[in-house]
């Protein structure tokens, strides 16, 4: 039986993190338990209950290392261009440290992606992406995106959620052989995490974004 950590449902919401510098890269991770937690993840939703989703998991070394040079140009951008994570709220004493702190955990994981002894890809089949109800198509596979996050939280394992790789989207797509009309999403790279006493985000208050009845 798979060892879960001890956590309630509450805890499991709200401590599992996008872990960074704290996979362990050396440590090799069991594909039974991969597989167990794609089970759960396809327990999410989908729209019409078409279940057109499928999953890459990559472990070949080789294609671990080529997905990751591709995230790695993307971070490269990403951190020189104005949105980057750790350039927002610069002057706020409070949120500015927190930013710089993920700022640079986005830099560390762009140069060791590839490292990564996991990488998972959902993906959605969808010949094309029509102009409406966008929300409609993501929402049948993002929330399972999440839920193999969260049980992968409960095996002990960390995942990090990003989607920098989309900017070379094709590429990715032509080196793992994707038909055309299968959409990448989520890239989430998997490992054992160094430690798992993950606590809560810092957060904006609930009253700052709650809206009763209307704006």
């Amino acid at each position: 039986m798979t060892y879960t950590l001890d956590l309630n449902p509450d805890e499991l919401l709200t401590t599992t993190r996008t872990v960074r510098k704290r996979l362990d890269l050396e440590r090799p991770v069991p594909m039974e338990l991969i597989r167990e937690c794609i089970e759960i993840a396809l327990q999410g939703p989908s729209g019409s209950n078409r279940q057109t989703w499928h999953w890459l998991v990559i472990t070949d070394v080789e294609k671990r290392a080529a997905v990751g040079e591709y995230y790695r140009r993307a971070v490269e951008k990403y951190l020189e261009g104005p949105g980057a994570a750790g350039k927002l709220y610069a002057d706020d004493p409070v949120r500015g440290p927190i930013q710089r702190r993920i700022g640079d955990g986005v830099a560390y994981l762009g140069e060791r992606m590839g490292q990564v002894p996991v990488l998972v890809i959902p993906c959605l089949q969808a010949k094309n992406l029509p102009a409406g109800n966008q929300a409609g198509l993501w929402g049948s596979i993002l929330p399972s995106a999440w839920s193999y996050m969260l049980a992968a939280r409960a095996r002990g394992l960390g995942t990090a959620w990003t989607t920098l790789h989309l900017n070379y989207e094709q590429e990715v797509g032509e080196l793992l052989g994707l038909p055309e009309d299968i959409r990448q999403t989520v890239l989430i790279p998997t490992a054992y995490s160094i430690g798992t006493n993950f606590k809560s985000a810092p957060r904006q208050p609930l009253d700052d974004v709650l809206h009763i009845d209307g704006w």
